[in-house]
């Protein structure tokens, strides 16, 4: 009898969190009480001016028909005005802005847009894995750039092989990053775009936590000049509202990318609910809107309980300056799933192991801000007992 499984999913990277969601299913199931820091999905609901809008859109009948596979010129031209205002990025809504299912759907796609089977996308280790499942279902190869604490979490572009640099197309870069939390700092992205020209690449860079910030705005790789050239940006809606069931996002950037990214999902799906992107529309309209503001401090306000209080009782860890994730380096140099296992039989916590997102993430947990203050108090107690 064939198999009937395709050979690429073989391909895939293992999940390396099967293990530690198996447990947590477990210890609900026996009745334990367990504070789960494992889903990077917010617990707060979305802005209720946001829901309003969706309802309103909900009724018009101009919503019930297919959506353009692009996306609507209203949201595309918001999508604009915002980039103008935060970034002071001129954008054509016309050519340089594709609606995405969320930004994940994007990225997934991508690989699909842009890379020939064989061809190669550099990509971040640790790192969001759908860079690398996109690359595998095009048939495409990856290589892993290390993400290095000593160097804040900014790959080293030198250390590319040169046979690698050869077969390269796509560089992915993600910044605000998940899992570490880093920010790069303009001079950065001005050295990768340099070295994007030398080697002829295409820079995609995931955006998807730019306005969740606690500090300084992160900048967009598109500020800098000739930048749209080579360069195309993935960005998110849902953490900045709370919208990660809505499903939507948008890329922006090079038009030649934007616009194979959009035949490929012309090709795929339907587009974007038209009364979601008028929601989104509302939303990308009032960034200043004190429930949004509301979000971001109630981020701050756990992250400074989470790291204040793994700092007490002996954790190595930093303030991230955006992102809702704290990378922690794991107690006693244990190993990252050891770690996360005891810490979820001993403490009835779950967190991430770093080795998850890939093999330079061995050493660290991470946890997202997704419990009530708290309840984060008391899963640093509870931490506190553990006996490394």
């Amino acid at each position: 009898m064939r198999t009937w499984r395709a050979e690429r999913l073989g391909k895939l990277p293992p999940y390396l969190f099967v293990e530690i969601d198996r447990a947590k299913q477990a210890a609900i199931e026996a009745g334990r009480d367990v504070i789960d820091f494992g889903v990077g999905d917010p617990d707060r609901p979305t802005p209720k001016f946001i829901v309003e809008r969706m309802c309103d859109a909900v009724r018009d009948p101009a919503n019930h028909r297919y959506p353009l596979g692009r996306g609507k010129r209203t949201f595309r031209r918001t999508v604009a005005a915002f980039f103008e205002r935060r970034f002071g990025v001129t954008l054509d809504p016309e050519k340089e802005i594709g609606a995405l299912l969320g930004s994940k759907e994007g990225i997934g796609h991508f690989a699909a847009a842009m890379l020939n089977p064989g061809e190669v996308a550099l990509v971040p280790d640790p790192g969001y894995p759908v860079y690398i499942s996109g690359a595998v279902f095009s048939e495409a190869a990856y290589h892993r750039m290390p993400l290095r604490v000593e160097r804040g979490f900014l790959p080293d572009l030198s250390a590319i092989p040169a046979d690698i640099l050869r077969r390269a197309k796509v560089l992915w870069l993600n910044y605000p990053n998940n899992p570490t939390a880093a920010c790069a700092p303009m001079s950065f992205f001005e050295e990768a775009l340099a070295f994007a020209r030398k080697h002829d690449l295409l820079i995609a860079q995931d955006a998807a936590y730019s306005e969740t910030y606690y500090e300084d705005p992160p900048p967009s790789i598109l500020q800098l000049p000739g930048a749209k050239e080579r360069c195309v940006e993935f960005h998110s809606l849902s953490k900045t509202f709370n919208m990660t069931g809505w499903r939507i996002g948008f890329s922006a950037g090079n038009a030649v990318a934007v616009t194979a990214l959009a035949d490929v999902k012309n090709n795929l799906d339907s587009g974007v609910f038209g009364a979601v992107q008028d929601a989104a529309i509302a939303g990308l309209e009032n960034m200043h809107h004190p429930e949004v503001r509301g979000i971001l401090d109630t981020y701050r306000e756990r992250r400074d309980a989470l790291v204040s209080g793994l700092k007490e009782i002996g954790w190595e860890v930093n303030y991230p300056k955006a992102t809702f994730y704290l990378w922690a380096k794991c107690p006693k140099g244990a190993a990252s799933m050891d770690a996360a296992k005891r810490i979820l039989a001993e403490a009835n916590v779950v967190v991430i192991p770093g080795v998850g997102f890939g093999t330079c993430g061995e050493g660290f947990v991470r946890f997202a801000l997704t419990v009530e203050t708290p309840r984060i108090r008391e899963a640093v107690s509870r931490l506190g007992r553990i006996t490394w």
